[in-house]
């Protein structure tokens, strides 16, 4: 109980200005704890997810793979990139367009992973500027009540304004102090994330790649339509020749 009131009566020596403090660690807060829910929801076992999709990627089953990484449970951010990807796959597009969709997709779902984490450090900084002006303030008062105070008491006065002025400034240290740590840390989460959506976005682009030639070796240039269609071209060229000689006997 003694801590409690401890507390209390630290707060309440701080003066006005901790009341600022007080909001600027309840937002604080509140940023942590939602930043910290998406990116656990975000979470995939990529590994294994691409293991799951390996097999029919090369066997070109794509709507298989599509089923692996769709449906109300695959909202996450990376399987939207890999699914934006296959699609582009499925579509026998050129690498280019599948690499253009793939990167709009991850631009898609970045300001998901990154909305409002900026806010953080910006906090930091107001609590500890709040906290020195909390502390100037009190001092100001202190040596304004030292300079009408009896000689005998300045010394005890003095020392009582500075003690309680400084209260503001730890305070504004305590809030900045975690804000930023835990900044630290949430940022580095935020882009492990995206690291880990580039380099799937990479992996099925090198793979539609593959696919990509293995459908330009099965084209109608390599499969004898082509020289089939120029061989019947001839045949009736030599046809056509041959009437036109026949009417001209």
């Amino acid at each position: 109980m003694s801590n409690v009131e401890g507390i209390i009566r630290f707060f309440q020596s701080g003066g006005v200005f901790m009341y600022p403090l007080m909001f600027i660690l309840a937002i604080g807060t509140a940023i942590i704890a939602e930043r910290t829910l998406i990116l656990m929801r975000s979470r995939v076992d990529a590994a294994a997810l691409w293991r799951k999709l390996s097999p029919s990627l090369a066997a070109n089953q794509y709507d298989e793979a599509l089923k692996a990484c769709s449906g109300p449970r695959f909202n996450k951010p990376l399987h939207h990139v890999v699914n934006t990807g296959i699609q582009g796959m499925k579509a026998a597009r050129s690498r280019e367009e599948i690499q253009g969709m793939t990167d709009e997709a991850v631009m898609e779902v970045m300001p998901r992973l990154e909305a409002r984490l900026h806010y953080l450090p910006n906090l930091a900084n107001v609590a500890t500027l709040v906290g020195l002006l909390g502390t100037i303030m009190g001092l100001i008062d202190a040596f304004t009540a030292v300079g009408a105070a009896d000689p005998a008491q300045k010394a005890a006065l003095l020392a009582k304004g500075i003690s309680l002025a400084m209260n503001t400034t730890a305070f504004g240290l305590v809030v900045a102090i975690p804000l930023m740590l835990i900044y630290t840390f949430l940022q580095a989460w935020t882009n492990r994330s995206i690291d880990r959506l580039d380099e799937y976005a990479l992996k099925l682009l090198n793979f539609s790649g593959k696919v990509l030639q293995g459908v330009s070796a099965n084209s109608p240039m390599r499969n004898g339509t082509v020289e089939a269609e120029a061989d019947n071209k001839w045949r009736l060229g030599r046809g056509e020749a041959a009437e036109g000689m026949g009417h001209a006997k």
